[in-house]
């Protein structure tokens, strides 16, 4: 690259070299903790799944485990509803296909979190669910509207929006299979 000097009478303008700072989401560390969010919450979802199936005995005795004829959403729905859905919400209790809906909604989540696939449909899903969630518990206990339910929602839809499961997950992978290609909302 040539050098030209500056001619009798010219000044030479001292130009800086700024450099665009990365996008947030695209700064190493910030793709890690976005992975790790995704993991962390994937194992919320994941953690439950197993729990109600099993009877693990952290929210779920073994006597009310899913596989031995227990309910996963009669013990809430039955007894937590409260605000303006509450007889909604307790009429469902126990019903079959709730229960079924319930579990592979928190397995199918968890797993597409834990694996970072179908991320868009992952907080779409799980952003539904955890809103209904929180409509069942109306007013929540600690604060006028703002709940866990909701922040976790808003978790979910950030961890679509940055690919999240691209970091530490087979999200990049995935967006390139022929299935996702010709359907971008599994991405």
């Amino acid at each position: 690259m040539a050098v030209s000097t500056p001619r009798a009478g010219e000044h030479r303008r001292f130009v800086p070299a700024f450099h665009a700072p990365q996008p947030p989401t695209e700064s190493p560390a910030a793709r890690f903790v976005w992975a790790i969010a995704r993991l962390s919450l994937g194992w919320v979802f994941v953690w439950a799944f197993l729990d109600k199936t099993f009877g693990l005995g952290h929210e779920t005795p073994a006597a009310k485990a899913w596989i031995d004829g227990g309910s996963p959403t009669a013990g809430f729905l039955k007894n937590s509803p409260e605000g303006p859905f509450a007889d909604s919400y307790k009429d469902l209790a126990g019903m079959a296909w709730a229960d079924w809906l319930f579990m592979i909604g928190l397995a199918g989540i968890g797993a597409t979190l834990i694996l970072g696939i179908g991320m868009r449909i992952a907080a779409g899903a799980g952003a539904l669910l955890l809103v209904m969630m929180w409509t069942a518990v109306l007013p929540p206990e600690n604060n006028p509207f703002m709940d866990d339910h909701i922040v976790y929602a808003i978790v979910l839809v950030g961890l679509a929006l940055v690919s999240a499961g691209n970091t530490l997950g087979l999200g990049r992978w995935w967006s390139e299979t022929a299935l996702v290609r010709r359907f971008p909302v599994l991405k």
